[in-house]
């Protein structure tokens, strides 16, 4: 959703005139915010579709909105398909078996189709894991995406991804996939939401309150079970500092919000059980509900410090490391080197950056000294290079996706 929004605004400006189909929010369990819709220009066609209510499909065990949206969104672009022309047909979602429909729209009316690959579809990365480390319906999506995701690609004409990785883990599982336009795009920064956020200042006129004489990390973002590499590095970096350097590192909150996509009070922990184990956990705060997307950028400006965890895999990439950067605090973040994140966050000088195959115990001793430094007010701070940054705004953004865009139609 987020790169379709931040797009919509300059597709006019290269050529293309942009119609959004998206599934009517109340039939979704997911954080809103109405404030988002400000951003969109007013003249843009919205058209909204319906799903089968999740109180009645859950008690099938079908509580994906993607499955209980699918027919809607057959039927309403059939419709639209049938009344007027279009070139391209572009998907942007992590909602993933919604993307079989650009098989049968292409196959029914000749478009071709773009997908947008966020986060990888059918992925082997749980495989080799014990059962209590897979996420909840496990069995079931493992086999429901290995089924539907050749149906998308056997017919797709372009892929645009976040990372170089999930392209090649594409072509390496489909050949034929070799000759069509292919771009990484990471994800981009929208200036305009931080603007929002300014004009918009009595709708976060909450305080944000933390314990008196404290210095807070923040994260806001998923857990999981590939973040306890980075997790266990920084609990135990902190737990050296609390036997080292006790008045100085009890001043330490760290603050994990938005850790889980359940729905609203039903998140199942997954930092506190790692602070637990290290025996941190007094000074760990997790919240697993998530929050809408501009409080999260207000909680972030209010922060003393910024945290993001990386995954231990290759292929992760973080898609709020532009709001992170924006807020222009002290950032600390662990990624797996070879994360497009984490090479962004160093390109533009925005950040620390730790590498999570660094030799452990070095590790550990730089992390120490980072947060005895950030503290103690030692830290050198950093000048994000704007110029650098500059080439991640959403029009330039934009522009890659429309070159790609192009391509296809010539083809």
């Amino acid at each position: 959703m987020q790169r379709i929004r931040m797009s919509v605004p300059f597709f006019e400006n290269y050529g293309w005139i942009p119609e959004v189909v998206s599934v009517n929010p109340d039939f979704a369990d997911c954080v809103k915010d109405p404030l988002l819709l400000k951003s969109i220009p007013k003249d843009i066609p919205v058209h909204i579709v319906k799903a089968l209510p999740k109180n009645l499909t859950s008690k099938f065990g079908l509580g994906s909105i993607a499955l209980r949206s699918l027919y809607y969104y057959r039927k309403k672009v059939n419709q639209l398909l049938k009344d007027k022309h279009f070139d391209l047909i572009y998907f942007s979602t992590t909602q993933f078996p919604i993307l079989i429909l650009g098989a049968y729209w292409r196959k029914k009316y000749g478009v071709p189709y773009v997908i947008d690959m966020q986060d990888p579809w059918h992925s082997e990365y749980y495989q080799a894991k014990p059962k209590n480390e897979r996420p909840p319906k496990y069995w079931f999506s493992y086999r429901l995406n290995k089924f539907l995701e050749p149906i998308a690609m056997n017919s797709v004409s372009g892929l645009i991804s976040v990372s170089q990785s999930y392209l090649d883990t594409l072509v390496l599982r489909y050949p034929h996939l070799i000759s069509i336009p292919k771009k990484v795009i990471t994800f981009g920064f929208f200036k305009a939401d931080f603007d929002l956020i300014k004009e918009n200042s009595d709708l976060f006129n909450i305080t944000h309150h933390q314990e008196q004489g404290t210095y807070n990390f923040t994260y806001i973002g998923r857990g999981g079970i590939d973040m306890v590499d980075s997790l266990k590095l920084l609990f135990t970096a902190f737990k050296k500092g609390l036997t080292e350097n006790a008045d100085i590192f009890n001043k330490i909150r760290f603050n994990f919000i938005g850790t889980s996509y359940a729905s609203k009070g039903k998140g199942i922990q997954s930092i506190m059980p790692i602070a637990d184990e290290i025996g941190i956990s007094r000074y760990v705060h997790e919240q697993t509900d998530r929050i809408a997307f501009y409080k999260s950028i207000d909680r972030l400006l209010k922060s003393d410090h910024l945290l993001i965890i990386g995954s231990n895999d290759a292929q992760y990439t973080a898609s709020k490391i532009f709001p992170y950067i924006l807020a222009n605090k002290p950032l600390l973040a662990l990624f797996n080197p070879k994360s497009s994140a984490g090479q962004i966050i160093k390109n533009c000088n925005a950040g620390t950056v730790f590498s999570l195959e660094s030799e452990q115990n070095t590790l550990i001793k730089q992390i120490y000294e980072y947060l005895f430094s950030a503290v103690t007010g030692q830290l050198k701070k950093l000048e994000t290079d704007w110029l650098i940054f500059e080439a991640y705004s959403a029009e330039n953004l934009t522009k890659s996706q429309v070159k790609l865009f192009n391509q296809i139609i010539a083809k």
